[in-house]
């Protein structure tokens, strides 16, 4: 074992190396002063080696020439006790001892490398607040939209739609039975080429049984309404524009079925998506309507003694069997195949025929346009326009909502959208009072 050797009493010159005695303050063959005591070398930071020697460690051999490293032992360093006391018979370090006590903290002298910036992001963003069912008001909500407590489904985004765009507007509610709302519109007002103010609705009913019916309601609707907006302000007939918008429709639902080979493989029981469709365009002195499937347009006169009237025919078993002269509209609608529809947007359509007409009508009133959802409960022009509230024309976001409510006070089976367009298009900027 290695002893410490004392600064105080050198055993050999650091002139001439030459052997010193203890005491000595002068070498006797050189006549260095042995008094000074020479520099500590430069101080670097020491890293800590597990290990010792004969352990396997590779230690690393001195140059030649190079003065040891001092060696200090425990008693020499300063320290305290379990009570962080300072420890008898210690005493303060003298400067230049060749250790450091006031060097960095350890993370200073070796930095870490940096943290993933994907971590860091994680760990700072905040959370979301939990959302509280509006049920019980007690559970958590988890991803698939159920209270964890109680099981209520909670509200979507498409469970209750309202929009107003000028002289028009439409509501569109989930009803009583339905677990999703799988009905869409559109509305919106322009001018045509001549200034004339001109009123747009476009209504579309998801098919239940086809795959993703919400989408193909929300895909037809929103591409016919654009393609309305878009002809008629450049002067296409409203009629030819109607066709048109119709086409498009049907375009943007077959385009949801355009998926790779390997998606149908793995789900060989889903088909393509469909829906109906029914729009009507309102100017000054026109209205054009359009439609396939079975939902519909109504005309209410503002003059109740006048006669209502229904301005599509359905594209259905029970339209087909009174046509045909088979069936009374009677018994053709009390059948439980009446609703099944012969005419439908979607890429397994048997052929696109969009159906067009135009009228003039020779006094004020609304245009109803709407679903099989709310026409359940109101069949006939007549029972349609008892219903209608007789401010409609001054509040049709008002009197949407009044029909809304009456399909659902009836029962609300079925997902209820409907749209109300006073006849003639009032002036822009015209709106519900």
């Amino acid at each position: 074992m290695s002893q410490m050797p004392q600064q105080a009493a050198l055993p050999k010159c650091p002139s001439c190396a030459e052997p010193v005695e203890p005491g000595d303050l002068f070498c006797g063959a050189c006549g260095h002063d042995l008094s000074v005591v020479p520099e500590p070398p430069q101080d670097h930071p020491t890293l800590t080696i597990t290990g010792s020697p004969g352990d396997g460690v590779d230690w690393p051999v001195p140059e030649p020439g190079s003065a040891p490293p001092a060696v200090h032992l425990p008693a020499d360093l300063s320290g305290t006790d379990s009570g962080d006391a300072p420890e008898h018979g210690s005493a303060p370090q003298p400067a230049g001892s060749g250790v450091r006590f006031d060097r960095p903290a350890e993370p200073d002298e070796y930095p870490l490398q940096a943290p993933d910036p994907r971590v860091a992001e994680t760990v700072a963003a905040p959370e979301e607040p939990a959302q509280v069912c509006v049920a019980c008001r007690a559970g958590r909500v988890d991803s698939d939209g159920y209270c964890e407590n109680c099981g209520h489904a909670q509200p979507r985004e498409r469970d209750h739609m309202e929009r107003e765009s000028g002289p028009v507007a439409a509501v569109s509610d989930r009803g009583l039975r339905h677990h999703r709302n799988e009905d869409a519109f559109a509305v919106g007002h322009t001018a045509l080429p001549d200034g004339t103010p001109a009123a747009v609705a476009v209504v579309c009913d998801g098919v239940s049984s086809a795959t993703r019916p919400d989408d193909a309601s929300a895909a037809a609707s929103r591409a016919a309404g654009d393609a309305l907006l878009a002809a008629l302000p450049r002067g296409t007939h409203p009629q030819t524009a109607m066709h048109e918008a119709i086409v498009a429709a049907a375009q943007a639902v077959n385009a949801l079925a355009e998926e790779p080979a390997t998606a149908r493989e793995h789900a060989p029981h889903q088909n393509a998506p469909a829906c109906t469709i029914v729009g009507a365009v309102v100017t000054s002195g026109l209205l054009v309507v359009g439609w396939v499937g079975d939902s519909r347009v109504y005309w209410v006169p503002d003059d109740r003694g006048a006669p209502a009237a229904r301005l599509t025919e359905d594209d259905s078993w029970a339209a087909q069997m009174v046509a045909a002269g088979l069936m009374s509209e009677a018994e053709a609608y009390a059948d439980e195949r009446a609703h099944a529809i012969t005419g439908w947007l979607g890429a397994d359509a048997y052929e696109l025929e969009p159906h067009t007409a135009s009228f003039k009508p020779d006094r004020s009133g609304v245009v109803v346009v709407c679903t099989d959802g709310l026409w359940n409960y109101a069949e006939t022009a007549e029972e349609m326009s008892e219903v209608v509230p007789p401010d409609a024309a001054e509040r049709p976001l008002h009197s949407a909502r009044v029909l809304v409510g009456h399909a659902l006070d009836g029962g609300g089976h079925d997902n209820v959208t409907v749209a109300v367009l006073p006849f003639p298009a009032p002036p822009q900027g015209a709106g519900s009072a």
